[in-house]
């Protein structure tokens, strides 16, 4: 959602991008299996940066409906995985192959279990779309003509490939969603809920909620809006989508009881500045 994509780690590092694939008919870089790597490689490196929850309930909860979503997702069949965050800020993010974190503050904000899976499905949207291979893609084209790169490929093959990513990462470019991927998502995101049982009319509720925590509490939703289109935009075009859905999982004892508990725990940290 409402990457919810947003802060996004960064650089891989340099030497730890292995990309050996190229399709110049869609202009993809990368291959899923390498999406997957590069996520897992990520994955491990963000593990020992950022404060996770580890209550067990509110870890195996969240599991739960990132995996029911994530058997709904359309194209390749990636390894999701999901991890709660320590954070109060209402975020969210995905990482290139499965990974989805989603922040502590996401569920004191949320007001039914529809509006976690609403965060979740667009997240997992963006994986199941291949949003982050389409960026790396755009920024080796952004920095390289496509005739240098192709004479690099044509020279050298998938080790061409390779070191075009690899300086890229080395040069520091990282990942940003552009408003199209994001309008992709959460419209991918929708038929996710759909298909998985949930009212896709959440994914609108929570978009409500950071709507109103901007003007009520600015610092809580900052880091979502500086790198997404205002709620207000997204809003009126999933109302526009939902008009005439009906039906769906709303809420759940379940989310009731994993709410109780993470408001018990000692409070969440802001998140760390980057």
């Amino acid at each position: 959602m409402p990457q919810i994509c947003t802060w996004r780690p960064g650089p891989f590092g340099p030497g730890r991008l292995a990309v050996a694939s190229v399709a110049f008919a869609a202009f993809t870089i990368v291959s899923v299996a390498q999406e997957i790597e590069i996520g897992r490689e990520e994955n491990a490196q963000v593990r020992t940066q950022m404060a996770q929850v580890s209550e067990p309930e509110v870890r195996a909860y969240i599991t739960r409906i990132g995996q029911r979503l994530a058997r709904a997702a359309p194209g390749a069949k990636y390894p999701y995985s999901f991890t709660v965050a320590n954070y109060r800020e209402i975020n969210a993010f995905s990482l290139p192959g499965g990974p989805v974190w989603i922040n502590r503050g996401v569920l004191h904000a949320a007001g039914n279990e529809s509006q976690v899976a609403g965060v979740l499905a667009h997240e997992i949207a963006h994986i199941a779309q291949r949003h982050a291979a389409d960026q790396m893609t755009k920024a080796v084209l952004a920095k390289w003509s496509l005739s240098m790169l192709g004479a690099m490929l044509g020279n050298s093959g998938g080790a061409g490939a390779a070191q075009v990513a690899g300086a890229l990462v080395t040069d520091g470019v990282f990942l940003k969603f552009s408003r199209d991927d994001e309008r992709d998502a959460d419209r991918v995101g929708l038929q996710i809920m759909t298909k998985a049982g949930w009212d896709p009319r959440g994914m609108i509720e929570l978009f409500d909620v950071l709507r109103r925590e901007a003007n009520r509490n600015p610092s809580a939703v900052e880091t979502f809006l500086s790198t997404h289109p205002s709620p207000q935009d997204r809003i009126a075009q999933l109302r526009a989508a939902t008009a005439l859905t009906r039906g769906g999982v709303r809420d759940t004892a379940a989310f009731r009881a994993v709410k109780a508990r993470v408001l018990k725990l000692p409070p969440p940290r802001p998140m760390p500045t980057r």
